[in-house]
């Protein structure tokens, strides 16, 4: 009885992550177009992230901006790419307890960072549209640095107390977790005490950063769609639009997602566990990997740039 209550009261060594259950026999298959889906958010957005750094023409505040979310997204896909392979083809399904709240920790840090960056590019196009001939004097580098850090820190902050308190809770013997890699939620599910203080303050970060962000950006685009609509032709309010279309795209591929694996890890206990799984994954690879192409493929001046590079002539 004493030793029973001393393993449950204390951390595991490691915990097990299954990968996708219900799946285990097309697991090495499956990792084929994860990794290429990983090659292409790590390739993508250091080519941004280059281009970027080596073109200074680019370095006004929709790029730094840019730049920012290539580096969150490298970080957010790394921090969980590399053992999601290693589970689903070398079975290595094993992962020490401080690297399963380190990575808590990345995932959801930076997560938020992602949603701060979108929410400080709305800013940006929302000075670009309304206030066009002050929008150098508005955002300045300082205050796009500023603004960089201050996401960066509300991230930090916010998500730091979900791995403080986890530290301190005792933990069951079950110590398997159910998908690819390490959530808070799904670590929460393994702890042996009452986790209401935990479950509300999640609730609190999801709706404090996703929340707030999405409010501030919804209020940027009523406010750029009242200014593209008073523009006196049709012609230049397309091209108004169409500097917003890939900053929605990317708020699509990150908030979607996001959306559905936020509800069904508390509501949708109807939703079939490899559903929802492979939702979780998409929300930490999907983003990632689409928003070089989107900025890529849309934005004029990194398109030909990358095609002066690669061909070595203009568009």
């Amino acid at each position: 009885m004493m030793l029973s209550l001393r393993n449950s009261s204390s951390h595991p060594v490691s915990f097990l992550l299954l990968g996708i259950p219900g799946l285990e026999n097309s697991h090495f298959w499956i990792a084929f177009p994860f990794c290429v889906m990983y090659a292409v958010a790590v390739v993508g957005n250091i080519i941004v992230l280059h281009v970027i750094r080596t073109d200074h023409t680019l370095h006004q505040p929709m790029y730094l901006f840019l730049a920012m979310l290539a580096i969150t997204d490298l970080v957010l896909s790394s921090s969980t790419q590399p053992k999601m392979l290693a589970i689903l083809w070398f079975h290595a399904h094993e992962i020490e307890y401080h690297a399963c709240l380190i990575q808590v920790f990345f995932i959801h840090a930076f997560s938020s960072v992602e949603s701060g960056v979108l929410m400080a590019m709305a800013l940006d196009r929302y000075v670009a549209i309304c206030f066009p001939l002050r929008h150098s004097t508005i955002l300045t580098p300082s205050v796009v640095g500023r603004l960089g850090a201050a996401v960066m820190i509300r991230g930090v902050l916010w998500v730091s107390p979900f791995c403080i308190m986890i530290s301190r809770m005792p933990f069951c013997f079950n110590r398997v977790i159910p998908q690819s890699y390490c959530e808070h939620m799904a670590v929460l599910k393994l702890v042996c005490a009452d986790t209401t203080v935990n479950r509300g303050y999640g609730l609190f970060v999801a709706f404090s950063v996703a929340g707030f962000d999405m409010i501030v950006i919804s209020i940027s685009y009523v406010m750029i769609l009242r200014a593209v609509l008073r523009l006196p032709s049709g012609e230049a309010r397309l091209k108004a639009f169409g500097t917003c279309a890939s900053h929605i795209c990317v708020i699509l591929a990150l908030y979607i997602p996001a959306l559905f694996s936020f509800l069904t890890h508390r509501f949708g206990h109807h939703v079939p566990r490899v559903v929802h799984i492979m939702f979780a994954n998409l929300y930490v690879l999907a983003p990632p990997m689409l928003n070089p192409i989107i900025y890529g493929v849309r934005t004029k001046q990194i398109r030909d740039r990358v095609i002066h590079a690669c061909c070595g002539k203009d568009s």
